[in-house]
């Protein structure tokens, strides 16, 4: 079913570790961006690495200006090696949720996921809230696709999706199913600039995710909250 997606204000959390690239807040016009990304990188052959692969989005989809690393990074830098819901890792997505619960559910999930497989030791990872305007043309997501552990049907039905011409998928959250989260394919279906309005620092104690701290408030919550699944 088609559905168009008009939020004013998305919330994504995604870790802090990852540096702006000057490329995408250039003036420079997207379209120029290839010529220039190879001219730097003759200069500066770490600089490919921080792009990722532009060749993944079309110059008429991307976006420039304050933020727009943010953005492009997302869609730029992806692998077969960290699939997600609706992509096998070979092309980009957006994940972000009608609600800041819906962004942090997902992510200590995923954060748990990744610490338990790698047998972390006990320690805390930072992490940022990030918001914008979205919107696009659609397609919600079937109740097939949101199996919390198998990905397989989300992953064919984005991939149809966004071979369709739709601009991404919106689907009940999994891990907050009181929210709404989308997946969007294309830079361009984000307003900028981002806005980054929280940080939070997550516990975790070699087991599991204990506690999780947002930078203005002066204790630790414990997790999960109520309404996670």
């Amino acid at each position: 079913m088609s559905r168009r997606l008009a939020w004013a204000s998305a919330s994504r959390i995604i870790r802090t570790i990852y540096p702006p690239v000057d490329l995408f807040e250039d003036i420079a016009d997207p379209s120029d961006w290839d010529l220039l990304a190879a001219a730097e990188a003759k200069l500066n052959p770490r600089l490919a690495d921080r792009i990722g692969n532009l060749g993944l989005v079309p110059a008429e989809r991307r976006i420039a200006g304050p933020t727009a690393s943010i953005a492009m990074g997302a869609f730029t830098h992806v692998s077969t090696d960290r699939p997600s819901r609706f992509s096998d890792g070979r092309f980009g997505v957006w994940y972000c949720g009608d609600r800041p619960e819906v962004a942090l559910a997902e992510t200590a999930h995923h954060f748990e996921r990744f610490m338990r497989a790698t047998a972390e030791p006990a320690c805390d990872a930072d992490f940022r809230l990030l918001s914008c305007a979205v919107g696009g043309a659609c397609l919600a997501a079937p109740e097939a696709c949101l199996d919390p552990d198998d990905w397989s049907t989300g992953q064919a039905f984005g991939q149809d999706a966004r071979r369709s011409g739709r601009d991404g998928v919106v689907y009940r959250s999994v891990r907050y199913p009181a929210g709404v989260a989308a997946a969007l394919f294309w830079p361009d279906c984000l307003t900028l600039p981002i806005t980054q309005s929280r940080q939070y620092r997550y516990r975790w104690d070699g087991r599991r995710m204990t506690h999780y701290l947002p930078n203005d408030a002066t204790a630790w919550s414990p997790w999960p909250i109520e309404g996670v699944a």
